[in-house]
C-alpha cells in the first residue's frame, strides 16, 4: 500500500514515517506542503491521500483556517477526479461547546465561530462529493516532535521555567500522534482490502481529563524522571484557567464505531505520554552520563 501524505512537518506526519519504517507493507511519500500537483498525483498514484489536522483551529488565525478548508478542498477534487480516497484529519475542537455525553461520529458539528463553520463546510463537501473518503476526528495530539505537536512545547516551556497554562473546565481525550498513525494505516489497510467501510470515525486517547490535568501529569513525570537522574531543575510553574465558569466544557469523543468496524482500540493517553517522556530523557540525557555509560 503507498499513502501520499501532506505538510512532511506535521507531528502526525512524522508519526507515519515512524509506523511506515516498522512495516513492509505499507509506502510512504511525503509532500511539504498541502499543494498538490494534478501530474505529480498521477505519477505517485497513491492507493490513498492523507492530510494530517489543523490542530487548534480555534486560536488559529482565520486566514489560516480559511487557507487550510481551500487546501483540502483542492485536493477533494483532484482526488474525487482519479478516483484516489481521500483521508482527512480533523480536530475536536470543531465542537465548540462540547456535549454532556460523548460524541457520536453521525454528529456534524454545528460551531458558533465562523473560522471553525468554514472548515464544517469542507467536511460536508467531501461527505457529499467524494463517496471514498475517511474524515477522521481527533482529541488534542501530542508528540515529541513536529509542528502541532503539544508535548514538545510543553517540556520547552517547563524546561526554561516557563509558565504553563491549562483549562480546568475543559475536559478533552488527549491523543497520541504515534497511536493515531499505528491506527490510519491499519484501517487504510482493510480499506485495501475490500472493507468499504468509508465515512466519519472518531479516534482519542482514553480517559477523558481536564486540559490542566493532562499538563500537570506531564509536569509531574517529567520532574521524577529528571530527579531519578540526579538533575536538580526547577521547572516552570502550571496556571490554571477558568474559561467556562457557568458551565465546563466536555469535548469527549466516542470511539465505539473504529473498533466495532476496524477493530482499532482506543490508546491510553497516560501510557503513551510515559513512553515519550521515557524517550525525551533517553534523547536529552547529560553528556556526562552518556560518557560514562560509554566508559
Amino acid at each position: 500500500m503507498k499513502l501520499l501524505v501532506l505538510d512532511a512537518g506535521h507531528c502526525l506526519s512524522l508519526a507515519l514515517a515512524r509506523e511506515a519504517n516498522r512495516r513492509s507493507d505499507t509506502e510512504l511519500v511525503i509532500e511539504e506542503s498541502l499543494a498538490l500537483d494534478p501530474d505529480w498525483l498521477a505519477e505517485v498514484a497513491p492507493d490513498a491521500l492523507v492530510i494530517p489536522p489543523l490542530s487548534r483551529p480555534i486560536i488559529a488565525a482565520p486566514a489560516e483556517v480559511t487557507a487550510h478548508a481551500e487546501a483540502v478542498e483542492r485536493c477533494m477534487e483532484l482526488c474525487r477526479e482519479t478516483d484516489i480516497p481521500l483521508v482527512w484529519c480533523v480536530s475536536d475542537q470543531l465542537y465548540e461547546d462540547g456535549f454532556a455525553e460523548p460524541i457520536d461520529e453521525h454528529v456534524i458539528p454545528r460551531p458558533r465561530d465562523e473560522s471553525l463553520r468554514r472548515l464544517v463546510v469542507t467536511g460536508d463537501r467531501i461527505r457529499a462529493e467524494h463517496p471514498h473518503h475517511l474524515i477522521v476526528r481527533l482529541g488534542p495530539l501530542f508528540a515529541l516532535e513536529g509542528s502541532h505537536a503539544w508535548l514538545n512545547e510543553l517540556i520547552d516551556t517547563l524546561i526554561v521555567a516557563g509558565e504553563v497554562r491549562g483549562e480546568v473546565d475543559v475536559t478533552c481525550c488527549p491523543t497520541s500522534a504515534d497511536a493515531v498513525a499505528m491506527a490510519l494505516v491499519g484501517m487504510l489497510q482493510q480499506q485495501q482490502c475490500g472493507a468499504g467501510a468509508w465515512g466519519s470515525y472518531h479516534l482519542a486517547g482514553t480517559e477523558p481529563v481536564s486540559v490542566y490535568t493532562f499538563v500537570s501529569v506531564v509536569r509531574t513525570q517529567l520532574a521524577t524522571r529528571l530527579e531519578g537522574r540526579g538533575e536538580q531543575r526547577e521547572l516552570g510553574p502550571l496556571r490554571a484557567l477558568h474559561h467556562h465558569h457557568d458551565h465546563p466544557l466536555r469535548r469527549v469523543l466516542n470511539c465505539r464505531r473504529v473498533l466495532e468496524v476496524f477493530g482499532v482500540h482506543q490508546k491510553p493517553w497516560r501510557l503513551e505520554l510515559s513512553n515519550m517522556l521515557d524517550a525525551w530523557c533517553l534523547a536529552n540525557a547529560p553528556s556526562c552520563s552518556k560518557e560514562e555509560s560509554a566508559s
